[in-house]
Protein backbone atom coordinates (compact mmCIF):
# COMPACT_ATOMS: atom_id res chain seq x y z
CA UNK A 1 0.00 0.00 0.00
CA UNK A 2 1.34 3.66 -0.78
CA UNK A 3 1.63 5.46 1.84
CA UNK A 4 -0.43 8.78 1.24
CA UNK A 5 1.80 12.16 1.49
CA UNK A 6 0.75 15.12 4.01
CA UNK A 7 2.18 18.16 2.80
CA UNK A 8 0.05 20.50 5.42
CA UNK A 9 -1.10 20.46 8.86
CA UNK A 10 -4.34 21.58 10.56
CA UNK A 11 -4.11 23.47 13.68
CA UNK A 12 -7.59 23.85 15.77
CA UNK A 13 -7.80 26.52 18.42
CA UNK A 14 -9.57 26.40 21.36
CA UNK A 15 -11.92 28.94 20.25
CA UNK A 16 -12.48 31.87 17.02
CA UNK A 17 -10.82 34.24 18.93
CA UNK A 18 -7.28 32.16 19.10
CA UNK A 19 -8.03 30.84 16.40
CA UNK A 20 -8.02 34.40 14.71
CA UNK A 21 -5.23 35.54 16.64
CA UNK A 22 -2.73 32.73 16.44
CA UNK A 23 -3.35 33.11 12.43
CA UNK A 24 -2.41 36.72 12.40
CA UNK A 25 0.90 35.52 14.78
CA UNK A 26 1.95 33.22 12.44
CA UNK A 27 1.86 35.61 9.77
CA UNK A 28 3.40 38.32 11.56
CA UNK A 29 6.09 36.24 11.93
CA UNK A 30 6.62 35.00 8.05
CA UNK A 31 4.84 31.94 8.42
CA UNK A 32 2.76 30.79 5.30
CA UNK A 33 -1.15 30.01 6.71
CA UNK A 34 -4.07 29.48 5.46
CA UNK A 35 -7.96 29.84 6.97
CA UNK A 36 -9.85 26.48 5.71
CA UNK A 37 -13.28 24.64 7.35
CA UNK A 38 -12.00 21.97 9.54
CA UNK A 39 -12.93 18.01 8.28
CA UNK A 40 -16.03 16.33 10.16
CA UNK A 41 -13.34 14.28 12.06
CA UNK A 42 -11.59 17.76 13.74
CA UNK A 43 -14.80 20.43 14.29
CA UNK A 44 -17.95 21.30 14.13
CA UNK A 45 -19.80 21.81 10.93
CA UNK A 46 -18.01 25.81 10.85
CA UNK A 47 -15.48 25.15 12.90
CA UNK A 48 -12.30 26.70 11.10
CA UNK A 49 -8.67 25.37 11.37
CA UNK A 50 -5.33 27.28 10.65
CA UNK A 51 -3.31 25.04 7.88
CA UNK A 52 0.25 25.47 8.29
CA UNK A 53 3.23 23.37 5.34
CA UNK A 54 4.66 20.41 6.88
CA UNK A 55 7.68 22.04 7.29
CA UNK A 56 6.47 25.25 9.66
CA UNK A 57 4.76 22.73 11.77
CA UNK A 58 7.02 22.55 14.63
CA UNK A 59 7.74 26.04 15.05
CA UNK A 60 3.97 27.13 14.38
CA UNK A 61 2.89 24.84 17.37
CA UNK A 62 5.55 25.83 19.47
CA UNK A 63 5.38 29.79 18.72
CA UNK A 64 1.29 29.57 19.18
CA UNK A 65 2.03 27.85 22.86
CA UNK A 66 4.52 30.58 23.73
CA UNK A 67 1.75 32.94 22.66
CA UNK A 68 -0.71 31.45 24.89
CA UNK A 69 -2.88 30.23 22.09
CA UNK A 70 -4.78 27.73 23.12
CA UNK A 71 -4.49 24.74 20.49
CA UNK A 72 -7.38 21.56 20.65
CA UNK A 73 -5.44 19.36 17.96
CA UNK A 74 -3.03 19.38 15.64
CA UNK A 75 -3.53 16.57 11.81
CA UNK A 76 -2.89 15.66 8.74
CA UNK A 77 -4.53 17.60 6.03
CA UNK A 78 -5.62 14.87 4.23
CA UNK A 79 -6.80 15.41 0.79
CA UNK A 80 -10.83 14.72 0.28
CA UNK A 81 -10.50 12.35 -2.45
CA UNK A 82 -14.29 11.02 -4.21
CA UNK A 83 -12.97 7.86 -5.75
CA UNK A 84 -14.71 6.53 -8.47
CA UNK A 85 -15.76 9.71 -10.03
CA UNK A 86 -13.90 8.92 -13.62
CA UNK A 87 -14.59 5.23 -13.61
CA UNK A 88 -18.16 5.95 -13.77
CA UNK A 89 -17.87 8.23 -16.68
CA UNK A 90 -15.49 5.99 -18.61
CA UNK A 91 -18.55 5.52 -21.47
CA UNK A 92 -19.29 9.16 -21.52
CA UNK A 93 -18.93 11.94 -23.72
CA UNK A 94 -16.15 14.15 -22.11
CA UNK A 95 -13.47 16.61 -23.11
CA UNK A 96 -10.46 16.44 -22.04
CA UNK A 97 -9.95 19.35 -20.18
CA UNK A 98 -13.36 19.22 -18.11
CA UNK A 99 -11.69 15.43 -17.49
CA UNK A 100 -8.35 16.66 -15.88
CA UNK A 101 -10.52 18.89 -13.57
CA UNK A 102 -12.60 16.11 -12.53
CA UNK A 103 -9.64 14.07 -11.17
CA UNK A 104 -8.51 16.77 -9.58
CA UNK A 105 -11.48 16.93 -7.60
CA UNK A 106 -11.34 12.54 -7.39
CA UNK A 107 -7.62 12.77 -5.96
CA UNK A 108 -8.69 15.53 -3.58
CA UNK A 109 -6.58 18.42 -4.69
CA UNK A 110 -7.45 22.07 -4.61
CA UNK A 111 -8.73 23.45 -7.70
CA UNK A 112 -7.31 26.84 -9.26
CA UNK A 113 -9.03 29.61 -10.77
CA UNK A 114 -8.64 27.77 -14.34
CA UNK A 115 -10.60 24.83 -12.83
CA UNK A 116 -13.29 26.52 -11.51
CA UNK A 117 -14.01 28.45 -14.87
CA UNK A 118 -13.84 25.36 -16.44
CA UNK A 119 -16.61 23.57 -14.48
CA UNK A 120 -18.66 26.95 -14.83
CA UNK A 121 -18.74 26.46 -18.29
CA UNK A 122 -19.82 23.48 -19.35
CA UNK A 123 -22.63 22.99 -21.04
CA UNK A 124 -22.34 18.78 -22.27
CA UNK A 125 -25.08 16.95 -20.33
CA UNK A 126 -23.10 14.16 -19.22
CA UNK A 127 -20.77 16.73 -17.80
CA UNK A 128 -23.23 18.73 -15.61
CA UNK A 129 -24.41 15.23 -14.46
CA UNK A 130 -21.09 14.51 -13.38
CA UNK A 131 -20.17 18.07 -12.27
CA UNK A 132 -23.69 17.90 -9.98
CA UNK A 133 -22.79 14.24 -8.51
CA UNK A 134 -19.41 15.12 -7.26
CA UNK A 135 -21.01 17.84 -5.41
CA UNK A 136 -23.57 15.83 -3.95
CA UNK A 137 -20.83 13.40 -3.02
CA UNK A 138 -18.53 16.06 -1.76
CA UNK A 139 -21.67 17.31 0.85
CA UNK A 140 -22.62 13.74 1.70
CA UNK A 141 -18.77 13.20 2.77
CA UNK A 142 -18.45 16.28 4.61
CA UNK A 143 -21.98 17.60 6.13
CA UNK A 144 -24.20 14.55 5.68
CA UNK A 145 -27.79 13.36 4.44
CA UNK A 146 -29.94 16.15 7.00
CA UNK A 147 -31.32 19.57 6.04
CA UNK A 148 -30.61 22.49 8.06
CA UNK A 149 -34.35 24.40 8.65
CA UNK A 150 -34.02 27.78 9.57
CA UNK A 151 -36.65 30.38 9.97
CA UNK A 152 -36.50 33.92 8.63
CA UNK A 153 -38.12 36.87 9.86
CA UNK A 154 -38.51 40.30 7.48
CA UNK A 155 -38.95 42.32 10.35
CA UNK A 156 -38.64 45.62 8.04
CA UNK A 157 -38.66 46.90 4.73
CA UNK A 158 -37.16 50.25 5.67
CA UNK A 159 -34.07 50.97 3.76
CA UNK A 160 -31.29 53.78 3.58
CA UNK A 161 -29.77 51.98 0.74
CA UNK A 162 -30.67 52.84 -3.29
CA UNK A 163 -29.08 49.55 -4.32
CA UNK A 164 -30.34 48.82 -8.57
CA UNK A 165 -31.82 45.66 -8.20
CA UNK A 166 -33.42 45.75 -5.16
CA UNK A 167 -37.40 46.06 -4.34
CA UNK A 168 -37.54 47.50 -0.99
CA UNK A 169 -34.52 50.57 -1.99
CA UNK A 170 -34.56 53.81 -0.51
CA UNK A 171 -36.38 54.88 -3.91
CA UNK A 172 -38.81 52.79 -4.16
CA UNK A 173 -42.56 53.89 -4.43
CA UNK A 174 -44.63 50.82 -4.93
CA UNK A 175 -44.49 49.35 -1.26
CA UNK A 176 -45.82 50.26 1.79
CA UNK A 177 -43.35 50.18 4.31
CA UNK A 178 -43.48 48.40 7.46
CA UNK A 179 -41.77 47.60 10.61
CA UNK A 180 -42.71 45.18 12.97
CA UNK A 181 -42.93 45.52 16.77
CA UNK A 182 -41.07 43.94 19.29
CA UNK A 183 -43.78 42.02 20.40
CA UNK A 184 -45.04 40.74 17.04
CA UNK A 185 -41.41 39.12 16.08
CA UNK A 186 -41.34 37.87 19.51
CA UNK A 187 -44.54 36.09 18.67
CA UNK A 188 -43.60 34.50 15.62
CA UNK A 189 -40.08 33.42 17.19
CA UNK A 190 -42.07 31.24 19.94
CA UNK A 191 -43.62 29.69 16.67
CA UNK A 192 -40.34 28.92 15.29
CA UNK A 193 -39.38 27.52 18.19
CA UNK A 194 -42.59 25.74 19.43
CA UNK A 195 -42.07 23.55 16.15
CA UNK A 196 -38.41 22.76 16.86
CA UNK A 197 -36.39 25.27 14.85
CA UNK A 198 -32.89 26.06 16.57
CA UNK A 199 -32.29 29.43 14.06
CA UNK A 200 -34.19 32.54 14.07
CA UNK A 201 -33.25 34.33 11.13
CA UNK A 202 -33.37 38.47 11.74
CA UNK A 203 -33.67 40.37 8.33
CA UNK A 204 -34.06 43.82 7.54
CA UNK A 205 -33.23 46.70 5.05
CA UNK A 206 -30.95 48.60 6.44
CA UNK A 207 -33.30 50.68 8.61
CA UNK A 208 -31.34 52.69 11.15
CA UNK A 209 -34.41 53.17 13.01
CA UNK A 210 -33.76 50.00 14.75
CA UNK A 211 -31.05 51.49 16.27
CA UNK A 212 -28.94 49.15 18.56
CA UNK A 213 -30.53 49.50 22.09
CA UNK A 214 -33.80 48.17 19.78
CA UNK A 215 -31.70 45.37 18.48
CA UNK A 216 -29.81 44.34 21.51
CA UNK A 217 -33.40 44.23 23.31
CA UNK A 218 -34.65 42.09 20.61
CA UNK A 219 -31.78 40.12 21.23
CA UNK A 220 -31.78 39.16 24.61
CA UNK A 221 -35.43 38.21 24.59
CA UNK A 222 -34.89 35.59 21.92
CA UNK A 223 -32.04 34.26 23.99
CA UNK A 224 -33.47 34.54 27.49
CA UNK A 225 -37.22 33.34 26.11
CA UNK A 226 -36.13 30.50 23.55
CA UNK A 227 -32.33 30.44 23.75
CA UNK A 228 -32.42 29.76 19.82
CA UNK A 229 -29.45 30.99 17.74
CA UNK A 230 -29.96 34.19 15.87
CA UNK A 231 -28.64 35.10 12.23
CA UNK A 232 -28.76 38.57 11.92
CA UNK A 233 -28.69 40.27 8.64
CA UNK A 234 -29.36 43.91 9.09
CA UNK A 235 -26.36 45.51 6.90
CA UNK A 236 -23.54 47.06 7.57
CA UNK A 237 -23.21 48.50 10.65
CA UNK A 238 -20.41 49.90 12.66
CA UNK A 239 -18.26 47.62 14.19
CA UNK A 240 -18.82 48.61 17.84
CA UNK A 241 -22.33 47.49 16.81
CA UNK A 242 -21.26 44.00 15.71
CA UNK A 243 -19.15 43.46 18.84
CA UNK A 244 -22.43 44.50 21.16
CA UNK A 245 -24.54 41.86 19.14
CA UNK A 246 -22.02 39.08 19.69
CA UNK A 247 -21.88 39.73 23.08
CA UNK A 248 -25.30 39.96 23.79
CA UNK A 249 -25.69 36.51 21.95
CA UNK A 250 -26.09 36.56 18.14
CA UNK A 251 -24.50 34.03 16.86
CA UNK A 252 -24.07 34.50 12.70
CA UNK A 253 -24.32 37.13 10.64
CA UNK A 254 -25.38 36.99 7.01
CA UNK A 255 -23.99 39.95 4.82
CA UNK A 256 -23.74 39.30 1.08
CA UNK A 257 -21.21 40.46 -0.99
CA UNK A 258 -23.50 40.08 -4.25
CA UNK A 259 -20.38 40.09 -6.56
CA UNK A 260 -16.79 40.59 -6.30
CA UNK A 261 -16.10 42.34 -9.31
CA UNK A 262 -15.49 45.89 -8.32
CA UNK A 263 -16.68 47.32 -11.56
CA UNK A 264 -20.09 45.64 -11.13
CA UNK A 265 -20.59 46.30 -7.58
CA UNK A 266 -20.55 50.28 -8.04
CA UNK A 267 -22.97 49.84 -10.58
CA UNK A 268 -25.12 47.95 -8.89
CA UNK A 269 -24.28 49.42 -5.45
CA UNK A 270 -24.48 53.31 -6.31
CA UNK A 271 -24.17 54.46 -2.20
CA UNK A 272 -21.88 51.29 -1.55
CA UNK A 273 -18.47 51.14 -0.88
CA UNK A 274 -16.91 47.41 -1.96
CA UNK A 275 -13.75 48.16 0.46
CA UNK A 276 -16.37 48.67 3.57
CA UNK A 277 -17.87 45.28 2.73
CA UNK A 278 -15.30 43.51 2.40
CA UNK A 279 -13.93 45.31 5.61
CA UNK A 280 -17.27 44.61 7.57
CA UNK A 281 -17.47 41.22 6.32
CA UNK A 282 -13.63 40.81 8.03
CA UNK A 283 -15.11 42.32 11.05
CA UNK A 284 -18.01 39.66 11.78
CA UNK A 285 -15.05 37.03 11.18
CA UNK A 286 -13.05 38.31 13.76
CA UNK A 287 -15.58 38.53 16.37
CA UNK A 288 -16.34 35.37 16.12
CA UNK A 289 -19.93 35.32 13.90
CA UNK A 290 -20.56 32.72 11.70
CA UNK A 291 -20.07 34.50 8.96
CA UNK A 292 -22.33 34.13 6.09
CA UNK A 293 -22.11 35.76 2.37
CA UNK A 294 -22.85 35.10 -1.59
CA UNK A 295 -23.57 36.26 -4.91
CA UNK A 296 -26.42 36.87 -6.99
CA UNK A 297 -26.20 34.66 -10.51
CA UNK A 298 -26.76 36.79 -13.79
CA UNK A 299 -25.97 39.78 -13.07
CA UNK A 300 -25.53 42.29 -16.03
CA UNK A 301 -22.10 41.47 -17.01
CA UNK A 302 -21.46 39.00 -15.29
CA UNK A 303 -18.90 36.43 -16.29
CA UNK A 304 -18.33 33.28 -15.53
CA UNK A 305 -14.91 34.15 -14.45
CA UNK A 306 -16.53 37.04 -11.81
CA UNK A 307 -18.32 33.78 -10.59
CA UNK A 308 -14.96 31.75 -10.00
CA UNK A 309 -13.44 35.05 -8.36
CA UNK A 310 -16.31 35.02 -5.75
CA UNK A 311 -15.89 31.36 -5.05
CA UNK A 312 -12.39 32.23 -4.79
CA UNK A 313 -12.96 35.12 -2.16
CA UNK A 314 -15.88 32.61 -0.21
CA UNK A 315 -13.09 29.46 0.31
CA UNK A 316 -10.12 32.37 1.03
CA UNK A 317 -12.44 35.07 3.32
CA UNK A 318 -13.23 31.65 5.11
CA UNK A 319 -17.18 31.77 4.84
CA UNK A 320 -18.89 29.43 6.95
CA UNK A 321 -22.83 30.42 4.57
CA UNK A 322 -23.06 30.90 1.53
CA UNK A 323 -26.17 32.03 -0.43
CA UNK A 324 -26.45 31.81 -4.06
CA UNK A 325 -29.71 32.51 -6.00
CA UNK A 326 -30.37 33.76 -9.39
CA UNK A 327 -31.23 37.42 -10.28
CA UNK A 328 -34.90 38.05 -10.15
CA UNK A 329 -35.76 41.74 -11.95
CA UNK A 330 -37.62 43.55 -9.19
CA UNK A 331 -40.47 45.89 -10.52
CA UNK A 332 -40.07 49.51 -9.98
CA UNK A 333 -36.16 49.42 -10.10
CA UNK A 334 -33.63 50.26 -12.38
CA UNK A 335 -32.44 46.90 -13.48
CA UNK A 336 -36.53 45.80 -13.93
CA UNK A 337 -36.17 45.20 -17.54
CA UNK A 338 -33.00 43.10 -17.93
CA UNK A 339 -33.21 39.41 -18.06
CA UNK A 340 -33.04 36.91 -15.16
CA UNK A 341 -30.30 34.91 -13.99
CA UNK A 342 -29.69 31.53 -15.54
CA UNK A 343 -31.02 28.61 -13.10
CA UNK A 344 -28.43 26.25 -14.40
CA UNK A 345 -25.92 28.72 -14.11
CA UNK A 346 -26.67 29.07 -10.39
CA UNK A 347 -27.20 24.94 -9.90
CA UNK A 348 -23.80 24.91 -11.39
CA UNK A 349 -22.59 27.40 -8.95
CA UNK A 350 -23.75 25.84 -5.94
CA UNK A 351 -22.39 22.66 -6.73
CA UNK A 352 -18.61 24.24 -7.81
CA UNK A 353 -18.88 25.78 -4.06
CA UNK A 354 -19.53 22.75 -2.35
CA UNK A 355 -16.41 21.78 -4.24
CA UNK A 356 -14.00 24.04 -3.37
CA UNK A 357 -15.39 25.37 0.24
CA UNK A 358 -16.77 22.10 0.98
CA UNK A 359 -17.72 22.18 4.47
CA UNK A 360 -19.64 25.44 4.83
CA UNK A 361 -23.09 25.61 4.92
CA UNK A 362 -25.55 26.21 1.31
CA UNK A 363 -28.39 27.44 1.17
CA UNK A 364 -31.55 26.03 -1.40
CA UNK A 365 -32.41 29.67 -1.80
CA UNK A 366 -35.86 31.16 -2.35
CA UNK A 367 -34.82 32.76 -5.03
CA UNK A 368 -34.11 29.55 -7.17
CA UNK A 369 -37.76 28.06 -5.54
CA UNK A 370 -39.39 32.00 -7.54
CA UNK A 371 -37.75 30.64 -10.39
CA UNK A 372 -38.56 26.94 -10.51
CA UNK A 373 -40.70 25.11 -8.73
CA UNK A 374 -38.47 22.29 -7.88
CA UNK A 375 -35.75 25.02 -7.83
CA UNK A 376 -34.52 23.87 -3.96
CA UNK A 377 -34.73 20.31 -4.75
CA UNK A 378 -32.58 20.89 -7.73
CA UNK A 379 -30.17 22.87 -5.60
CA UNK A 380 -30.15 19.96 -2.45
CA UNK A 381 -29.19 17.14 -5.68
CA UNK A 382 -26.45 19.55 -6.40
CA UNK A 383 -24.61 20.41 -2.98
CA UNK A 384 -27.06 22.75 -0.74
CA UNK A 385 -28.00 21.81 3.04
CA UNK A 386 -29.84 24.71 4.55
CA UNK A 387 -33.45 25.71 3.37
CA UNK A 388 -34.72 28.98 5.15
CA UNK A 389 -38.69 29.53 5.56
CA UNK A 390 -40.26 32.60 5.21
CA UNK A 391 -41.82 33.20 8.64
CA UNK A 392 -43.05 37.03 8.14
CA UNK A 393 -46.65 37.53 9.24
CA UNK A 394 -49.41 37.64 6.03
CA UNK A 395 -49.80 40.81 6.37
CA UNK A 396 -46.62 42.63 5.87
CA UNK A 397 -44.41 39.77 3.66
CA UNK A 398 -45.58 40.42 0.12
CA UNK A 399 -44.40 44.05 0.76
CA UNK A 400 -41.04 42.29 1.36
CA UNK A 401 -40.06 42.12 -2.21
CA UNK A 402 -36.55 42.34 -2.64
CA UNK A 403 -37.13 40.64 -6.15
CA UNK A 404 -40.90 40.50 -7.98
CA UNK A 405 -42.94 37.20 -7.96
CA UNK A 406 -40.97 35.81 -4.57
CA UNK A 407 -41.83 32.22 -3.48
CA UNK A 408 -43.11 32.36 0.61
CA UNK A 409 -41.21 29.09 1.20
CA UNK A 410 -42.90 26.94 4.13
CA UNK A 411 -42.88 24.17 5.69
CA UNK A 412 -44.55 22.11 3.73
CA UNK A 413 -42.21 23.12 0.31
CA UNK A 414 -39.38 22.64 2.05
CA UNK A 415 -40.93 18.63 3.16
CA UNK A 416 -41.09 18.42 -0.58
CA UNK A 417 -38.15 19.39 -1.78
CA UNK A 418 -36.28 17.25 1.32
CA UNK A 419 -38.35 14.19 0.44
CA UNK A 420 -37.68 14.56 -3.68
CA UNK A 421 -33.98 15.06 -2.96
CA UNK A 422 -34.10 12.11 -1.20
CA UNK A 423 -32.45 13.62 1.72
CA UNK A 424 -33.93 13.67 5.37
CA UNK A 425 -35.37 16.80 7.77
CA UNK A 426 -33.43 17.54 11.14
CA UNK A 427 -34.53 15.61 14.17
CA UNK A 428 -34.96 18.65 15.91
CA UNK A 429 -37.61 19.55 13.90
CA UNK A 430 -41.33 17.92 16.05
CA UNK A 431 -43.55 18.61 13.58
CA UNK A 432 -44.43 15.87 10.93
CA UNK A 433 -45.35 16.83 7.22
CA UNK A 434 -48.92 15.11 7.33
CA UNK A 435 -49.93 17.86 10.59
CA UNK A 436 -49.19 20.70 8.13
Amino acid sequence: MVKEQINHYLIMAGSTSHMLRGDKLLKDKGIATSLVPAPSEYGTVCATAIKVNIKDKEEAESFLRDNKIVIEGIYPDKPRKLSGLVEKLRDSVISDEFMTVLKKIEAGEELVFEDIVVLLKTNGKSEIEALFHAADRMRKEVVGDVVDIRGAIEFSNYCRKDCKYCGIRKSASQINRYRMGEDEIMDVVYYLHKIGLKTVILQSGEDLWWTPDKISSLIKRVKKETKMNITLSIGERPREEYELYKRLGANNFLLKIETTNRKLFEFIHPDNDFDSRVKASEWLKELGYLNGSGNIIGLPGQTAEDIARDILFFRDKGINMIGIGPFVPAKGTPLEEYLQGSIDMTLKTIAVTRIVCKRVFIPATTALASLDSNGQMKALKAGANTIMLINTPDKYRYNYQIYSKKNMVDLKSAFKAVVKADRKMPLYLNIREEDI
